[in-house]
């Protein structure tokens, strides 16, 4: 089964960038989207972005909109999630996931039951 490996979170001040990576490994099939979710202190898992494996579509939570990017590089495995203008709020162990068949309706899965395979996450915390 596809291992994922998160790397990139640290510590920042409000209105630093970062970008974290997913790493895939021991992939025997393609999926159809990775997904982005976090998870902050005392809070239920949330969706943050998804890209699908091919053409690149991408689909965004409300929340972030307009500051986070996320993207794939295929030949590396690898899909990234830019952020820009990190706020306190973004603070959260930040998780990619695998979905591997879409889901009936938009086809991304935005809740966390509805992925098939986790990494162990990265930790981003963002101070005022």
């Amino acid at each position: 089964q596809v291992q994922l490996l998160e790397s990139g979170g640290g510590s920042v001040q409000a209105g630093d960038s970062l970008t974290l990576s997913c790493v895939a490994s021991s992939r025997t099939m393609r999926n159809f989207a990775t997904g982005w979710l976090r998870q902050a202190p005392g809070k239920e898992r949330e969706f943050v972005a998804a890209i699908k494996w091919g053409g690149g579509g991408t689909y965004y939570s409300d929340s972030i909109k307009g500051r986070f990017t996320v993207s794939r590089d295929n030949a590396k495995d690898t899909v990234y999630l830019h952020m820009n203008n990190l706020q306190p709020e973004d603070t959260a162990v930040y998780y990619c996931a695998e979905q591997f068949t879409p889901v009936t309706g938009r086809g991304f899965a935005t809740e966390w039951t509805q992925f098939d395979t986790w990494g162990q996450g990265t930790r981003v915390a963002v101070s005022s």
